[in-house]
Order: C-alpha cells, then sequence, then structure tokens
C-alpha cells in the first residue's frame, strides 16, 4: 500500500501538466500519481501515458469522459490505494523540500500507528504578476508537532479558512463521509474541503509551504469576470453546502465556528458576484438564494445575514449595491480572501 496518492486532474493541461508532475516525481515509491485525463482534447492523454510508462509504479493514468474537476476527483478516489489523499491541480505544483517533510511526518505517523484524519499544510499564492508571494499559515490556529482535535485549535479569523490546497485526508475517511462530487461543476473544492470536516476527528498540522497555487492563466475558473459568468455554478455549490452538513448539529463549538465562517465566506462571494454583475436576473437570483437560505435554515439564514458582511451585501437599490461591492473590494485587500 502506498503512502499517499495524489490526483492530478487534468483537462486540456498539455502546456503546463508536466511542471506539477515532476514537483511530485521525488516522493518516490511512497507516493501514486494518479493523472486523470478527463476527456481532453489536447495532448494531455498522450503526456499522461508518457509518464505512466516510465515510472509504472508511481503513475496511473486514468482516461475518462468529461465530467469537470469534481468527476475527476472522485475518479481519484475511487482509484486511490494510498493511506492519504491529496489533490493537487495541473496549473499549481508543490516545493520539494516541503513535500519530502511531509512525506516524513506521514511515515512517522503510519510507523507510530497514528493515522490521523487530516494533515493540514500551508500553500503559497503565485499571483502573476505579482511582487510578493503570499503565504497562506495556520500556526496561530492549530498547534504544532503533535496530533491535535478541534478543541485544541483557536478560533479562524475572518478571511482565512482552509482551501483544498491546504488538506491531505486520510483515504479510508472519504469513503467514510461518502464524498462524491457533482459532474461538471466548477467550484467544487469547496465541498470536497467543507463536507469531510464532520468527520475528522483528529488533526496534525505541519507548518511548511508546501502547495504552489498558481493564479494568472486566462479563464482560470477563479478569475472575478469568469466566476461572474459561472455564478450560477457558485450558487449551486453554495446550496450544496447548505445541504450536506447540518451545522448547528455539530457538537463541537470550534468546528461549528469554522464552518460557519467557511459557509459565511462562500455566501458573501456569491452574493457580491450577482450584484457585481448588474444585470437584473442576478439581482433576482441574489433574492432568491437568500430566500432560500431562509426557508432552508432560519437561525443559519440571521447568522448570515446579520453578521460581519452580511449586512453589507444585502443594503437596498442600487446605491447600497454600489457601496457593497465597494465595502467588498476593500474586504479583499484588508482581509486578503481571493
Amino acid at each position: 500500500m502506498k503512502l499517499l496518492s495524489v490526483v492530478i486532474p487534468c483537462y486540456n493541461s498539455a502546456d503546463y501538466m508536466k511542471n506539477c508532475i515532476e514537483s511530485l516525481l521525488p516522493g518516490g515509491e511512497d507516493v501514486e500519481l494518479l493523472i486523470v485525463n478527463d476527456g481532453s482534447v489536447d495532448g494531455t492523454a498522450a503526456i499522461a501515458d508518457d509518464y505512466a510508462n516510465a515510472y509504472p509504479t508511481i503513475v496511473k493514468a486514468i482516461h475518462q469522459e468529461n465530467g469537470g474537476h469534481g468527476e475527476a476527483v472522485n475518479a481519484g478516489i475511487a482509484h486511490a490505494t494510498g493511506l492519504f489523499f491529496k489533490v493537487v491541480d495541473s496549473d499549481d505544483w508543490v516545493d520539494v523540500r516541503a513535500y519530502l517533510k511531509l512525506l516524513d511526518t506521514l511515515k512517522e505517523l503510519v510507523d507510530t500507528k497514528n493515522l490521523v484524519d487530516m494533515v493540514v499544510s500551508n500553500f503559497v499564492y503565485e499571483k502573476e504578476g505579482a511582487t510578493y508571494r503570499k503565504v497562506i499559515k495556520y500556526d496561530k490556529i492549530f498547534p504544532e508537532g503533535r496530533i491535535f482535535s478541534w478543541d485544541e485549535m483557536e478560533k479562524f479569523p475572518r478571511g482565512k479558512y482552509m482551501l483544498m490546497h491546504s488538506i491531505i485526508y486520510r483515504t479510508q475517511l472519504l469513503h467514510d463521509c461518502g464524498l462524491k462530487l457533482p459532474k461538471h461543476t466548477f467550484y467544487v473544492d469547496n465541498l470536497y474541503v467543507y463536507t469531510p470536516l464532520p468527520y475528522v476527528k483528529s488533526i496534525y498540522y505541519l507548518n511548511v509551504d508546501f502547495y504552489r497555487y498558481y493564479i494568472g492563466r486566462e479563464g482560470q475558473s477563479v478569475q472575478e469576470q469568469t466566476m461572474i459568468k459561472r455564478v450560477d455554478q457558485h450558487i449551486k455549490v453554495n446550496k450544496l453546502l447548505l445541504e450536506s452538513v447540518d451545522i448547528y448539529a455539530i457538537e463541537n463549538e470550534n468546528l461549528r465556528h469554522y464552518m460557519l465562517k467557511h459557509l459565511e465566506i462562500v455566501t458573501v462571494i456569491s452574493t457580491f458576484l450577482l450584484i457585481r454583475s448588474g444585470t437584473k436576473e442576478n439581482i433576482r437570483k441574489k433574492k432568491e438564494l437568500w430566500r432560500y437560505i431562509k426557508a432552508k435554515d432560519a437561525q443559519l439564514y440571521r447568522y448570515l445575514k446579520y453578521g460581519l458582511l452580511g449586512p453589507i451585501v444585502n443594503l437596498p437599490g442600487r446605491p447600497g449595491r454600489m457601496v457593497s461591492v465597494g465595502v467588498y473590494k476593500v474586504s479583499q485587500k484588508l482581509i486578503g480572501f481571493n
């Protein structure tokens, strides 16, 4: 059995996937790399097969009809043989030194029979044209160098939350929680992070800058204009988050607090995108989203609408929407969320 399974979802990734794969090969025989060719029409399939042929004990090429990022992750989970599971997108990469230290940590956990449910590490925004790299660290939130539970962490400040880039799950936990990401849907990384959390009982934080998250590729799903065009996808994921977990049934206060903050930021972003588009149809969708939340969970609705950012994105009329956009932009700079 492998120590770590890494799934690399690829869709028309021929121009950049080699950089990602090469950064992961130093893991050697402890790691299996599952390159999922998600119906690509460029040279992705050939590159995946080349690596699988060159490294038959490390790399596996999986070819499937196009199902989107979530379906590629689903395929990775289904084929994974590693004790732990990681997603690395094909336009991102990992820092080799941090990677090797991470693998040593996983080995130590396995050798001492401490198969923790989740391992957290830092990630770095590799933003095209930026003068400096923004590092998302968790050292003020999580204890370092030991196994801990939700009870032992500090509360997350606003604007800081866990992304797919910062998390490694125990593979069996993903099976136990029944994680199944929807097909042909963008922004499912939120579901990947959020849905398994109530199943997590033991955590280990390694303070290394492991994952390098590239921002700057044209048409990338996290670019604001692209997100506005795909706002219905964001709303879909927003609703799935609401439906996936009964937050107020979570007994652990720290975990409940975190999941509320995570849901808050996703909902605020959905609302902002609808306002930012400026169309009457999307203003109508904004009202529908908040009506949906109210009908789904009145207590959660009150938390979201009357929290820190909820009132700002719900200011009435066109002047209110202009203020909402302005405050949101300032919040992006001050808090630092993408």
